[in-house]
């Protein structure tokens, strides 16, 4: 099993609609289906839940409601998302900064978003402070164009 874990700061936001969009893409991929876990965790301090315009957003993709709010975010200092660090075979941040706070042992895992999906960088913001849900989700779509451009690449690699 090839073990990707999506991060952002919070794991509030950009990485739980990365794991729940990457996951389902993964599922619809005759290549990568049964080959892939796909999880997320937070790199800084974690919330409670999930941002309630993620859960939109997602919703909005056909995610049932119940299981989008049944996110718990993940946070790098707990037992069982240290194990998700350490079993990944790429970590996938937003931006450089979360490479930063990963563990240094396991920075060499780490790929930004872009990095892992065009080969080059560029930062995936932070909408938590967009207000507006339409163009919330407009960042979002960004995130998962990035996504599908990231599973041709796995596809090729897991040939």
């Amino acid at each position: 099993m090839y073990n990707v874990l999506f991060v952002c700061s919070q794991n509030m936001c950009r990485s739980p609609y990365c794991e729940y969009m990457f996951r389902k893409m993964v599922e619809e991929s005759d290549v990568l289906r049964g080959k892939v876990d796909v999880k997320s965790s937070a790199v800084m301090s974690p919330v409670p839940y999930i941002d309630p315009k993620t859960a939109e957003a997602l919703i909005r993709e056909g995610f049932d409601e119940a299981y989008v709010n049944s996110h718990k975010p993940g946070f790098i200092l707990r037992p069982y998302d240290i194990k998700l660090f350490k079993n990944a075979d790429i970590i996938i941040g937003m931006t450089k900064g979360h490479k930063l706070l990963t563990p240094i042992w396991w920075q060499g895992k780490f790929k930004t978003l872009s990095e892992a999906a065009t080969g080059s960088y560029k930062p995936v913001p932070d909408p938590w402070l967009i207000k507006d849900i339409d163009k919330y989700i407009g960042e979002m779509n960004k995130i998962k164009a990035y996504l599908e451009q990231y599973v041709t690449v796995l596809e090729e690699e897991l040939k």
